[in-house]
């Protein structure tokens, strides 16, 4: 450790917290208390230990840091602007103000320096570990000797209501057993949430559940005694084996004489009065506002400007190492660029119809399997799920903690920890990740679905066992409104292909798909392979919606489906055609795919003329009025499912030739 200029140091922390206060209550909203007394742990972690650059944010190597306790962001943005990211002062004074870049929680992409969005609390913890598990990846891929180019460590502040979220339950087991020793997690033991003290509903021993969980903990009895602080990361940078926890006890708005260690400084302003006392007990001028004195800015300008040689260091280790390993470096370059090999998708696989039935979620095994060689970044796994959601890549190995070069990876009974890590991996740039699990465990992952829609990334979310048609595991397994309840998050792309083919072309766009996720819902059941001799390309998924049987003539009727339902449409034309009723057949598997195509081809697929339409799926009818005009109609699901045979299902719940034969010509009447 250098020797430290203690008045600088102690004026530079005091400088934090009394600009966090006084952004706080130009805001008049925020949450003061938990930046006020961390500032001394922000100061250690900016100046002494994160390695980054504020001229490049997205430096390779650089340290993440994740803001869990994501209400405290003042603290993050206070040390980003000091320490010369492209953040000002005046940025500072726009806190939580409308098109400013310093939101009420940290937004990737809004603010440099952001490496991810928190704010539910839990996730920014379980991102980390999808950051360590990246970086784990990254370093056993590309890592050879004398070239560590990937040695990053994961830094996160995290808080009590972290602690009491189940998600960090999750994310915290599988750290442990996967002995992801490069996350440094600093917890803020401040006893305090918004109803009060944490007493009223949290006393447990957190120390000794991460030792369980094969943690290494470090217990510190005060935020301002930087001189442990330092200590304690030491320690847990030299600790490769086990993630650390460092619990350091803090009082929460440390310095302000009537609010200090109370709820009343959660989650409000100080107001303006104690705003003085406070600046009074730091020996600040109470008259002043976002007063950053020179030496201070000075004092974090420099530790910011070391990031710069840090990475010019780095830069002329790759150049060597693309001297020597020129493929690994090519494919790791066009990776951090997000491009993709070229060729890839002619790995694609076709399939006929004269093949057997095959459920989409078979196909899409294929599919992953037949591309997982041409695209060495694509990786994931399942909730504990891999057998059933056909998501194994079969020539390569698992991720494991002897293992980290594995591309398969065992999330375990954590669908909601698999969704935030995922995120976390997504983050990395360089990386396609998937997770999957049945639709109906959706519900248990849409915090970080939403997360990443917010964020536009492009983690890929894959869903089997799509419908009632899974059978006999019944209502508790038959997902009705989760289509529906997906569609509804803005900037989430859902695709359910119809057969094989379709599904080859779901993949395809789910990992050439930049902007935001992609959420693949496949069926548990064997599906008819459709002749693209005899009707509409598979490849016209791309654009949502298309036209997959044309009428015999002037459209009388127009039929829509998605999945498995398409079969189930094309039998009732035949039928429908045979009476004299001339009825197209719509595929229609990405309402969002179909929603950015232009007018004209919308035109094409759903004339405005023909208003005689339904729609057919096996889901909620929520959303399908748009698509089926008020002169149409939807067979949906209304109720939950029964359990009992798929086919049974089906005749209960009028999903038959006969019945749909029967809807339609209701419509006409």
């Amino acid at each position: 450790m250098e020797k430290p200029n203690e008045e600088l140091e102690n004026l530079a922390i005091n400088t934090v917290r009394i600009l966090s206060a006084d952004a706080v209550q130009k805001a008049n909203s925020g949450h003061p208390g938990t930046a006020m007394a961390l500032a001394p742990m922000g100061h250690v972690l900016w100046s002494k230990f994160l390695n980054y650059n504020p001229k490049n944010p997205d430096f390779a190597n650089r340290d993440r840091f994740i803001l869990s306790a994501g209400h405290a962001c003042i603290l993050q943005y206070s040390f980003l602007y000091l320490t010369g990211y492209d953040l000002s002062l005046d940025d500072i004074k726009q806190f939580r103000q409308l098109n400013s870049k310093t939101a009420g929680h940290p937004e990737y992409g809004l603010a440099p320096g952001v490496d991810v969005t928190t704010g539910p609390l839990g996730q920014g913890f379980a991102n980390g570990v999808g950051f360590a598990i990246a970086q784990k990846h990254l370093a056993a891929r590309y890592n050879k000797p004398g070239f560590d180019l990937f040695n990053y460590k994961i830094y996160s502040i995290v808080s009590d209501g972290d602690m009491m979220e189940g998600v960090t339950s999750e994310a915290a087991s599988l750290a442990g057993h996967l002995e992801l020793g490069n996350l440094i997690y600093l917890y803020d033991d401040n006893h305090i949430s918004i109803e009060g003290n944490t007493d009223i509903a949290f006393n447990e021993d957190v120390s000794a559940r991460f030792r369980a969980y094969g943690w290494h903990v470090q217990d510190l009895p005060d935020v301002n005694d930087t001189h442990a602080l330092e200590l304690a990361l030491i320690n847990a940078k030299a600790e490769t084996q086990k993630p650390s926890l460092i619990r350091v006890r803090s009082l929460i708005a440390y310095g302000s004489p009537n609010k200090s260690g109370t709820a009343g400084s959660h989650g409000s302003p100080l107001g303006p009065d104690e705003v003085k006392l406070v600046k009074k007990f730091f020996g600040f001028d109470p008259e002043k506002s976002f007063n950053v004195p020179d030496e201070v800015l000075k004092y974090y300008h420099d530790r910011g400007a070391r990031g710069i040689k840090y990475e010019e260091k780095w830069n002329e280790l790759f150049a060597k190492y693309k001297e020597k390993y020129p493929e690994l470096a090519a494919e790791y370059e066009a990776a951090f660029k997000g491009e993709l090999p070229q060729g890839w998708a002619d790995k694609l696989p076709t399939f006929k119809a004269s093949d057997p039935k095959m459920a989409t979620r078979q196909a899409s095994g294929k599919v992953l399997n037949a591309v997982a060689q041409s695209l060495p970044n694509l990786l994931g796994g399942a909730a504990d799920l891999a057998p059933s959601t056909e998501t194994n890549l079969k020539e390569f190995d698992s991720f494991t903690s002897e293992n980290r070069n594995g591309r398969n990876f065992h999330f375990g009974i954590r669908e909601h920890a698999m969704g935030s890590i995922l995120n976390g991996m997504a983050l990395t740039k360089g990386l396609l990740p998937f997770g999957a699990t049945f639709l109906q465990f959706a519900d248990y992952m849409r915090p970080p679905i939403r997360l990443a829609a917010i964020m536009k990334i492009s983690p890929i979310f894959v869903y089997t066992h799509d419908s009632i048609g899974l059978g006999e595991d019944g209502t508790t397994h038959q997902p009705v409104e989760h289509l529906a309840s997906l569609r509804a998050i803005p900037n989430v792309t859902v695709i359910r292909p119809a057969d094989a083919n379709e599904t080859s072309y779901a993949w395809k766009v789910a990992i050439e798909k930049k902007g935001g996720p992609t959420v693949l819902v496949f069926t548990r059941q064997a599906l008819p392979i459709l002749d693209q001799d005899k009707y509409g390309k598979a490849a016209d998924l791309e654009k949502g919606a298309y036209v997959v049987s044309k009428e015999s003539g002037n459209a009388d009727l127009i039929l829509l489906a998605t999945g498995s339902e398409v079969s189930l449409a094309l039998q009732a034309q035949e039928k429908l055609e045979a009476d004299g009723i001339s009825t197209r057949v719509v595929s229609m598997p990405s309402w969002e795919l179909f929603e950015k195509q232009d007018a004209d081809y919308k035109e094409s697929v759903l004339p405005k003329a023909s208003k005689k339409r339904l729609a057919i799926e096996m889901a909620s009818p929520m959303g399908w009025h748009k698509y089926t005009t008020d002169e149409g109609d939807m067979l949906g699901m209304t109720t939950f499912g029964e359990s009992a045979p798929a086919d049974d299902l089906y005749k209960h719940f009028g999903f038959t030739v006969e019945n749909v034969v029967a809807k339609a010509k209701a419509l006409l009447s």
